[in-house]
């Protein structure tokens, strides 16, 4: 088991603490909110807590719709922009989040930071936090453009997830690894977010990067997987698996069959990915 900070864990790298302490990598679920509709993609983000066995997601990771969305892949992009097509807002993440808070699941929202500049950072940090939510993962926010954020997130107890690459320097590593409170979210591959056939061997390097500075923070890896056995493969040596992609997959296959508010799919791939993290053997 992995010995972290205590002090700069914050509520969703407690999760994944937790997940540490019972010999396996905490599993981190994203969903869009507004696709296919705002009600049904806050029942499928409770959905992602349970699975088809009751074992789900250790945090729920929520997105916020962008029209520039420059990270993300294409399953993301369809559903963020149908969403904003058909009105999703900023604030129609609060309820989500207080719907996902009330499971006792840790609710992040993953947004691009000019969302949260138009909406006002304090703002948007004191309504956050008032709807249960544990924090932010910034993917286009840097820690040296990030006063006002660490502030607003100091003053509502926040966790703050920056990301790092493999293309990261040792002294840009360090920084944003400094930066974080709650854990660090390694990409595992260059380029835009999706579900891939294999996972990426840059992984198990960036995170011992990430260790040999002794951050006491956990680990968490995404961009890529889609299925338990990968989900294992990442798991057996970062301390969170994060999938989006292939999550939001199941939600676009349902709306083109005709069922939108099908979430059997879902819940599937999540008790997979589920088992995938459970089964892993742990370096």
């Amino acid at each position: 088991m992995t010995s972290f900070d205590e002090r700069r864990l914050g509520r969703s790298g407690a999760a994944f603490a937790a997940a540490s302490a019972a010999g396996r990598a905490a599993l981190v679920g994203y969903l869009p909110v507004g696709f296919p509709d705002v009600p049904t993609s806050v029942e499928a983000m409770v959905a992602l807590t349970e699975g088809t066995d009751g074992t789900g997601c250790d945090v729920v990771e929520i997105g916020i719709p962008y029209t520039d969305p420059v990270m993300d892949g294409v399953a993301i992009q369809r559903a963020g922009t149908a969403a904003l097509e058909r009105g999703v807002h900023t604030r129609d993440v609060f309820p989500a989040v207080s719907a996902v808070a009330a499971t006792g699941t840790p609710a992040l929202v993953m947004t691009y930071w000019n969302l949260i500049e138009r909406y006002g950072v304090r703002a948007f940090a004191r309504d956050f936090a008032a709807a249960g939510g544990a924090g932010l993962i910034t993917p286009d926010l840097t820690p040296d453009e990030a006063d006002e954020w660490c502030a607003a997130s100091d003053e509502y107890d926040l966790d703050r997830i920056f990301l790092v690459a493999p293309s990261s320097t040792d002294e840009r590593l360090a920084t944003t690894v400094r930066a974080c409170r709650g854990w660090v979210y390694a990409t595992a591959v260059m380029g835009v977010t999706g579900a891939r056939t294999e996972t990426s061997d840059a992984a198990p390097r960036l995170v011992s990067r990430i260790r040999t500075l002794g951050a006491g923070l956990p680990v968490g890896v995404g961009l890529g997987v889609s299925n338990g056995d990968q989900a294992a493969c990442v798991g057996a040596t970062a301390d969170g698996v994060i999938v989006g992609s292939a999550l939001v997959s199941t939600l676009l296959a349902a709306e083109a069959a005709g069922t939108p508010g099908d979430l059997g799919a879902l819940r599937s791939l999540v008790a997979d990915l589920a088992s995938g993290v459970r089964r892993a053997e742990r370096a």
